[in-house]
This record gives C-alpha cells, sequence and structure tokens, in this order.
C-alpha cells in the first residue's frame, strides 16, 4: 500500500493529529487515491485531517511498516501551512502545534519520530527548485527541421498537463526553461497559469552547458537563490550531471540520477548563513541538501 503524509509547520512549530479510530498521535497522512501522485496525496491528506492548506517543501523520508498485515509505504514531505483552521472531523478530533521535541514524544510510531528528526535536521523554509526535463517529443531523426524547434508529440502534451497540474503545489512564483520548443512548451501552461513569462536559460541547455559546466552550476544556483520558488525545465543531457555536480560540492549522496522524460527532480538548497564559511569557493552559494526524484505525473485516466 502507498500512501503519503507531510509535517505540517507554521511559526516553528508542527502539527500533530489524534485518530480516535487508532487511538494514536500521528502526522497527517493516508493512502493515494487511484492516479493520485504522492505529493498530491500528501497535500489532500494535510487538507482533509488538519482543515489547513500546506505548500509543499522538500521531501523528508519514505518510510516502511506493517499495517494490519499488510506492508506500507509512506512518504513524508515537508508542507508550510498558509491558511486555514482545524475542525474535528471523522478521523481526526484533535490537533496540536509543538514544538518538534514535544511532538516526537507525543506520536506514537517510530517513524514518526524518524521523519521528524529529519525535518529538524535542516531549517524548515529551505530554497525549493523543480527541475524538470522536458516532455516527449518524437524521435530527433523523425523531424525534419531544426531540432530547437522541434514540439511535443501528443503523449508529450499530455505530460506537460500533467505537470502543470503537479508543480503548483510547491507554490511556484517564475519559470525558466533551456531555450528549446519542447522545454518551453513543457512549462508554458505553469507559466501560464501563474500570469509570467517563461524566462530562457541558455546556459541551462545542452549545448550551453557543456562548453563551460561551471557556468551552467552556477547559474542553477544564481536561480536557486532568487525569490520565491523557481521551476526550471531542462534536458537529458544536462540535468543528471548538474543533479551529481551540486550534490558532489555539498556532500550530499544521491546514487543514480534518474532523468525520464517529463519528469521531476525536487531540489532542496540551504542559503548561506552569517559566518558560516567552507574551505573552496562555494560558501557563497546555497548549497543542496535534498534531491528527491518524481517520474512523470500523467493525469489519471479517463473514464
Amino acid at each position: 500500500m502507498r500512501a503519503a503524509g507531510a509535517v505540517l509547520w507554521r511559526d516553528g512549530l508542527v502539527a500533530v493529529v489524534h485518530r480516535p479510530r487508532y487511538d494514536d498521535w500521528s502526522l497527517p497522512k493516508g493512502k493515494l487515491d487511484a492516479g493520485e501522485t504522492t505529493p498530491a496525496a500528501a497535500v489532500r491528506e494535510v487538507w482533509e485531517e488538519t482543515g489547513y492548506r500546506g505548500v509543499l517543501g522538500r521531501h523528508l523520508k519514505t518510510v516502511s511498516y506493517s499495517a494490519f498485515g499488510k506492508p506500507k509505504v509512506v512518504d513524508f514531505f515537508s508542507a508550510r501551512a498558509v491558511d486555514g483552521a482545524f475542525e474535528p472531523n471523522d478521523e481526526v478530533d484533535e490537533l496540536r502545534w509543538l514544538p518538534v521535541a514535544e511532538a516526537a514524544r507525543l506520536v506514537t510510531r517510530d517513524t514518526d519520530r524518524a521523519v521528524l528528526a529529519e525535518f529538524a535536521a535542516q531549517p524548515a523554509d529551505l530554497a525549493t527548485v523543480l527541475l524538470v526535463r522536458h516532455a516527449k517529443a518524437g524521435k530527433r531523426d523523425h523531424w525534419p527541421g531544426d531540432d530547437d524547434l522541434r514540439p511535443l508529440s501528443s503523449a508529450g502534451w499530455r505530460q506537460a498537463e500533467g505537470l502543470r497540474a503537479l508543480l503548483p503545489l510547491w507554490s511556484p512564483s517564475r519559470v525558466h526553461s533551456a531555450p528549446r520548443v519542447r522545454c518551453v512548451e513543457t512549462v508554458q501552461g505553469v507559466a501560464d497559469d501563474l500570469g509570467v513569462g517563461v524566462l530562457l536559460e541558455p546556459r541551462l541547455s545542452e549545448e550551453g552547458y557543456w562548453p563551460d559546466r561551471e557556468a551552467g552550476l552556477v547559474r542553477l544556483l544564481e536561480v536557486a537563490d532568487g525569490v520565491g520558488v523557481p521551476v526550471v525545465s531542462s534536458q537529458g543531457g544536462v540535468i543528471p550531471d548538474l543533479v551529481s555536480a551540486l550534490a558532489s560540492l555539498s556532500g550530499l549522496a544521491v546514487g543514480d540520477v534518474p532523468c525520464k522524460k517529463g519528469s521531476l527532480w525536487l531540489l532542496a538548497f540551504r542559503r548561506p548563513e552569517p559566518g558560516w564559511s567552507t574551505s573552496d569557493d562555494s560558501s557563497g552559494w546555497p548549497r543542496l541538501v535534498g534531491a528527491h526524484y518524481l517520474p512523470s505525473p500523467l493525469p489519471a485516466p479517463r473514464p
């Protein structure tokens, strides 16, 4: 069984809920609906159990345990409470806002304590980057024109619609893209919904990245250090090296870096703090502290 949940936070406190059916204290979580992504399920479960609308941050942890004799896998995210109010409901009869240490003492499951420990390991309000590989655009050798102008295929447009529904869960405010038609089209719907233009990023295309990798890394870090949450659309020849290099600079272990078309890397960066220094010249840049891969969020099949 797959499920998702979140550490809902505000003003230095986190939310824990009491479920009368199990007589336990828990983080908000629940199983995925058919065709639902884990981020969407996390936001929905937070809303249903707490009455608060949460804006997602980094992926915290995936935990596994047995529930009623069946294996259960739960993905947890950080989520900032932006509005709402709690009212007792069928699933939850009490909510408490507590410091993390008190919440960890109150929750019933050790797995929830492990998630809270991961949440507390970094500041709650990290910088988020939504790094997207462009959606499907057919085969290169089947396109007779300039490859820069190769558009999305019908399958690619479906992937783009899935991203258009998924990416707002992090409340993005800016949209950047490598200057390729397929890259721009993948995130154009998100930009349209925000009422903003797509900012072109030549350094994050394959042709712009590889002649000067360092300049490409710096450009991504500049984007990360800006105001709000950016969406960045790039290519399969860039993203794996970009994520691996940023992780290496930060000492973050990421292993293999998959990059299927229409997929997403959720990147979390810690901005420099006063007095924070390292032995190299990267101390003035945001430092990657979390990287989580999400496959293409194709929209649910129509009935």
